[in-house]
């Protein structure tokens, strides 16, 4: 929780100094002993709150969301719990609002309508306030293992439209995340099933939908987004009940004032169904001057509870370059699977049309070719070579090659131009060379074909034409990004992706709004071999579509 929390200011990160008023040393076991909101604005200066910086933490949430000429920010005044002291008061209880009349206890009240019940130091912190973190809107989440939301907001008068502020508070110490979860495991029946969730766009606040449409196409009016959002993918989610939920970038929509909160609202429904996950940055989510970076992003994804989220190699450029392997049934320790991650980077000056974007650069190719190889070495090494076994890719934006005139689209639609770099880095090749089934993108939110580029030699000595990988879509999940192109309006949708390892089969399929059956179901890999199927049953198959 340390690396989060030098994000936010509460805890200074090494680079900062100390000449700032809010940054002091960082407390290695820190007790919250008292807390306050200062206010300042044109005519109150910053420098009529007096905190002495060796003792209080500034968190750096701006508490209006920078949507008032005043600004509000909250202090936490901390303790390293090795020097506490029998007289030492420390927080027990934390209330936003007048606090219950019963209670016999001695509630002092803080700005912002806040309440603290302090009592001495009894020798142990189990119930003591460790820890208070901000976060906005009247629909935030906090999914963090013994944290607990205030229902009540700060008491601010905030601007009407501006998302209320919210304290959220763990009590005792945080229990340390474990060095690794349970591995990826294939089922007893060999299969292991994938839900790809992209472009969720959630925003601070419950946001706006513009473009919904209801279960006959007929257009909706405006509504709240991120709300419909959650329901959506926790509806996905409850019917596939998946064994893996990827998201593929734009978790968050460009400019919001708080990443913190969204990025919340996004995994608490995968978390609370416990279910792993990973993801991938889309170029919206680091974007905007509030955005936390995606370092910054990716430390709070890592920390969380079913998270398989990594940061991946410094040398490699951009944040997110990692690999899952998905093992044989346990005890096994045979892996069947390898699912690649790529940070696809984000938007840059017009080059050749607009928008452009960053390709996937050198490094990544390198590292991605490096692994790939190190893969089949171990699998031949093992004798695990004859064995049936598919890789996967996933990624945001979609390269060049899914906009190729001569891409076979064999399912699904495509609805809107892709909007891919203009330079080709030639990633497609080193996909091929890799072994790769299929690769994933987002990005484009209405688009949702599976496609192949016309059959091409492989580069390892079989100079037999191979299919593949197939170029799939996602679409668009989220209700506060845009789901309409040409004036038409399109349901939301997700992926979902199912391997077969006895068999070597993977098929994919969509859920949309309001369907109840499987939505483009299709074969794409037979006998772990990519096929170039029509997405018709044929007979004979050992790989069908229900």
């Amino acid at each position: 929780m340390l690396r989060a929390l030098e994000f936010f200011g509460v805890l200074p990160s090494k680079a900062a100094t100390s000449s700032t008023s809010h940054t002091t040393a960082v407390i290695a076991h820190p007790v919250v002993t008292d807390l306050t909101v200062c206010i300042s604005s044109p005519t109150v200066p910053p420098s009529t709150c007096e905190l002495d910086p060796r003792i209080w933490h500034r968190v750096e949430k701006e508490l209006y969301l920078y949507t008032s000429q005043q600004r509000a920010w909250l202090y936490v005044a901390l303790a390293n719990e090795e020097e506490l002291v029998a007289e030492d008061l420390l927080v027990m209880d934390i209330r936003v609002g007048e606090p219950n009349p019963s209670s016999n206890h001695s509630w002092e009240s803080r700005p912002g309508g806040i309440w603290v019940l302090r009592s001495k130091f009894s020798g142990k912190i189990d119930q003591a306030v460790t820890e208070v973190d901000v976060l906005f809107g009247v629909d935030a989440v906090d999914p963090r293992p013994q944290w607990t939301l205030m229902r009540s907001s700060l008491q601010l008068n905030a601007q009407p439209k501006a998302p209320v502020a919210k304290l959220s508070v763990l009590r005792g110490r945080a229990k340390p995340r474990p060095d690794a979860w349970a591995a990826l495991r294939a089922r007893e029946d060999g299969k292991f099933k994938i839900v790809q969730i992209s472009d969720t766009h959630m925003v601070t606040g419950v946001g706006v939908c513009k473009d919904a449409i209801d279960a006959h196409g007929n257009d909706l009016p405006e509504s709240e987004a991120d709300p419909l959002t959650v329901e959506f993918i926790g509806k996905v989610l409850d019917v596939e009940k998946p064994d893996l939920v990827i998201l593929t970038g734009d978790q968050l929509h460009h400019n919001i004032p708080d990443s913190q909160s969204a990025l919340f609202k996004v995994v608490a429904p995968i978390i609370e169904r416990s279910i792993p996950f990973a993801a991938v940055f889309g170029n919206h989510d680091s974007e905007g001057i509030h955005a936390l970076p995606r370092a910054a992003q990716m430390s709070i994804l890592e920390n969380l509870p079913f998270s398989l989220c990594e940061s991946g190699p410094e040398q490699v450029d951009g944040i997110g370059n990692f690999y899952l392997q998905v093992l044989a049934p346990a005890p096994s320790q045979l892996p069947l699977s390898t699912l690649y991650f790529l940070d696809s980077h984000g938007q840059i000056p017009r080059l050749i049309h607009n928008p452009d974007y960053e390709p996937i650069k050198q490094s990544q190719i390198d590292w991605f070719l490096n692994a790939s190889q190190a893969q089949r070495s171990a699998r031949e090494k093992d004798d695990n070579d004859n064995r049936f076994y598919m890789s996967l890719a996933f990624l945001h934006i979609p390269l060049p090659e899914f906009g190729y005139r001569r891409l076979s689209i064999r399912n699904g639609h495509r609805r809107e131009p892709t909007e891919s770099p203009s330079f080709n880095s030639r990633f497609y090749d080193a996909l091929v060379k890799g072994g790769i089934s299929a690769l994933g993108c987002g990005h484009d939110h209405v688009n949702d074909f599976c496609a192949l580029l016309p059959q091409q030699t492989q580069q390892d000595g079989d100079q037999t034409p191979q299919p593949g990988p197939w170029l799939c879509y996602g679409g668009g999940s989220g209700f506060g990004g845009y789901c309409s192109f040409g004036g038409k309006r399109f349901h939301r949708r997700t992926r979902v992706w199912e391997l077969d390892t006895n068999t070597g089969c993977l098929k994919t399929w969509k859920r949309v709004e309001y369907a109840t059956d499987r939505v483009n179901e299709l074969v794409l890999v037979e006998s772990g071999a990519v096929i170039d199927s029509p997405g018709e049953e044929d007979e004979g198959r050992r790989c069908v579509v229900s």
